[in-house]
């Protein structure tokens, strides 16, 4: 079980059951061919890196189901599923295990 935290923040972020914290690897500012994109025509890439993991989805029989994602691992997750935080001018995703899709090795 990991808190997501950063140096300059005094918040800890600890998701609960299942779900994972992710941060968000950054867009490209230009395309191949060398052309400049404004931020209203970049893709929000759907790739990051786990900050944080809670302590696993609750079974029927009262045990902890195990996090197959740990923090520091780099993953592809679905575009629609995250939630956005915002946190001291940082922005981080807060989704369900089940939404991520790959671990980038």
């Amino acid at each position: 079980m990991a808190t997501a935290t950063k140096k300059k923040s005094k918040i800890a972020l600890q998701p609960l059951g299942d779900k994972v914290v992710v941060s968000r690897e950054e867009s490209l500012d230009t395309t191949a061919g060398g052309i400049f994109l404004p931020d209203s025509a970049k893709d929000k890439p759907s790739r990051g890196t786990i900050i944080a993991v809670g302590n696993g989805k609750l079974l029927d029989d009262g045990s902890r189901g195990e996090i197959q994602v740990k923090k520091g691992d780099r993953v592809l997750f679905t575009s629609y599923a995250p939630e956005t935080i915002n946190l001291d001018d940082d922005e981080y995703l807060l989704m369900s295990e089940s939404d991520i899709l790959a671990v980038i090795e």
